[in-house]
């Protein structure tokens, strides 16, 4: 974990990034200076612009105020005439009527009592009364009966859209019921002064219930798209006098004031564009505050990084090439030493060209001594190669002036021996690298001689092979190669024709069943009237070889086979193209503990 940890930490030790580490410490005094001083001046410019905006929300709505405040007014006059004369409902009508007229304001004016019976009105129809006790108006009031400032979409007397003004009526504690006041919404909509020349700005107007009153897109009865998205109008009201920004319903995002009308009754909602609020700019400015330390700082490592890249890295990374191409075997001559760098960086490249030399002129020394070694080693494998062969020969040569069977057969096993031997060499000194023997090969060469010697005889005998590519050290495959040579031999000789019918066979597989592991089987078919044994030679070999190879022999015999099974750890060899004596890793900032 932490050795993970630390690699990827590894960055952090290159000069460029220690060297902006520096320089950001050194300016950071002076850009947190600039940056707060840059960021109070773009609050104080802001909540500038957000007062002024208030004041704006205010002066569109003073219009709207000024009737809702002479509503609340007049309907607080009308309370005592309207308690004179509500036992007298002519008379009572007749007051209201002709306050409407007066006034000129108003679309209606009257008065519910608690039982919902309106005979008050300054309808001149409504003499024989309204029954309101199922309208909503009066259900709100009786279970809050206090002044109020509420809309309807369509007036239960006027059926027009209208804000009411309720003003409740008492006789001593008794509640008697309300004295409501009629404005029409295009009248207060009329009052909004939006003639600041500012494209997209409205102004909407809510009671403390959240309900809305008036809107300058009211259109059917509808201020949705004036409205802020997931906001409770309610919820801005605890807010006092406010500026915030948020998406409008109409998925556009907008600038949004709220302020008092009629404090606790009536408030008035703006919603700007942003371009006309003058946002933009403060979030410019705010932008400016930060972007300016950061030029800054940017600028710094810029002029920093020109110069180490000038005086240092640019060297670096030609000194670095050079000894990767050396370390990948660009041996032809020592790289040149670099002029035009500054002195540390020259003696060091001096130091890499001495080394360089050195180094060359001892690996062809070196190169030199193994290639004498090899074609030494391989003269000898020769050598023995041919001497094998000779005395092969003379055994043959013997083995021909003999008339006794059994001599013949002995000199023929030791023949067999030897040959097998002579190719074991014969691989050796025609491999191209001497560390290592494909045993595969080998195995399969010497079972091809002996079933063709087996052949040559007359005898209708099938051999099958499943050899693998398997590559040891030569101190392994040669006895892996005797003890497959003794074994096959064993099996040739013993191999009998199955019951029924069939040819006699023999079996070799070489493989390797897991990593680590070799597995050499030998198996041949056993006729009905075994061939009885021979000296035993065989079986001691097999077994002397077995240890040489630290193996376990198993012979398992069944009805109709005998199998011979060897597993043995497995010595890999260093196999590789020719030329290729070490593997190279290169990386281009050497870790702790890497080796290359």
């Amino acid at each position: 974990m932490l050795r993970r940890i630390s690699g990827q930490l590894e960055f952090t030790r290159r000069l460029g990034f220690r060297l902006g580490a520096l320089l950001s410490v050194a300016i950071l005094p002076i850009g947190l200076i600039s940056l707060v001083q840059n960021l109070h001046l773009s609050q104080e410019a802001e909540r500038s612009a957000e007062i002024a905006l208030l004041g704006r929300t205010a002066s569109a709505a003073s219009g709207e105020r000024a009737l809702l405040q002479s509503a609340l007014g007049s309907a607080d006059a009308l309370g005592p005439a309207v308690l004179e004369t509500m036992n007298r409902p002519e008379q009572c009508a007749e007051l209201l009527r002709n306050f409407v007229q007066r006034s000129g304001t108003y679309s209606h004016a009257g008065f519910v009592p608690v039982d919902g019976f309106m005979q008050c009105s300054s309808d001149p129809d409504a003499l024989e009364g309204f029954d309101l006790s199922q309208n909503d108006l009066l259900q709100n009031f009786l279970k809050n009966p206090v002044t109020t400032v509420t809309s309807v979409r369509r007036g239960a007397v006027t059926g027009k859209a209208v804000v009411v003004v309720q003003q409740p009526l008492y006789r001593d504690r008794e509640l008697l019921g309300y004295v409501g006041l009629s404005l029409s919404q295009d009248l207060l909509r009329s009052t909004h002064a939006m003639d600041f020349g500012n494209e997209g700005t409205r102004i909407m107007t809510f009671n403390s219930r959240g309900r809305v009153l008036n809107g300058d897109d009211l259109v059917g009865g509808t201020t949705d798209d004036l409205l802020p998205r997931d906001r409770d109008l309610v919820g801005l009201l605890g807010q006092g006098e406010t500026t915030f920004r948020a998406t409008a319903n109409n998925d556009e995002t907008r600038v949004f004031t709220v302020v008092p009308v009629i404090p606790g009754l009536v408030y008035a909602l703006g919603s700007w564009s942003p371009q006309t609020a003058g946002v933009g700019v403060f979030q410019l400015s705010r932008f400016g505050a930060v972007l300016l330390p950061a030029a800054l700082w940017v600028v710094s490592l810029a002029v920093a990084y020109f110069a180490v890249f000038r005086l240092v890295l640019r060297h670096i990374t030609v000194l670095r090439g050079q000894m990767r191409r050396f370390a990948i075997g660009n041996r032809v001559s020592a790289p040149p030493v670099l002029q035009d760098a500054p002195t540390e960086i020259t003696d060091v490249s001096q130091t890499f060209h001495n080394m360089a030399r050195i180094l060359i002129r001892d690996e062809e020394a070196m190169e030199k001594a193994v290639a004498e070694k090899t074609v030494l080693l391989k003269e000898v494998h020769h050598r023995v190669k041919n001497n094998l062969q000779l005395i092969a020969s003379i055994i043959n040569m013997q083995s021909r002036l003999i008339d006794d069977p059994d001599a013949k057969q002995v000199l023929r096993s030791v023949q067999d021996r030897v040959a097998a031997l002579a190719t074991i060499y014969r691989n050796l000194y025609q491999a191209e690298q001497l560390d290592a023997v494909d045993a595969d090969l080998l195995i399969t060469d010497i079972i091809g001689q002996l079933t063709n010697v087996t052949q040559g005889a007359g005898t209708r005998l099938k051999v099958q092979s499943d050899i693998q590519q398997l590559t040891m050290m030569p101190d392994q495959a040669v006895p892996l190669t005797l003890l497959a040579t003794e074994a096959f031999t064993n099996a040739l000789k013993y191999a009998g024709k199955p019951q029924g019918s069939g040819r006699p066979w023999v079996s070799v597989s070489l493989t390797s069943p897991e990593p680590g592991l070799g597995k050499l089987q030998v198996a041949n078919s056993v006729g009905p009237d075994p061939t009885e044994g021979g000296t035993g030679l065989g079986t001691q070999l097999i077994e002397a070889f077995s240890m040489q190879l630290e193996g376990e022999v198993e012979t398992r015999s069944e009805p109709d086979s005998y199998v011979l099974t060897m597993i043995f750890k497995l010595t890999q060899g260093h196999h590789g193209p020719a030329g290729d004596v070490r593997n190279v890793v290169l990386t281009s900032a050497a870790k702790a503990g890497s080796r290359h």
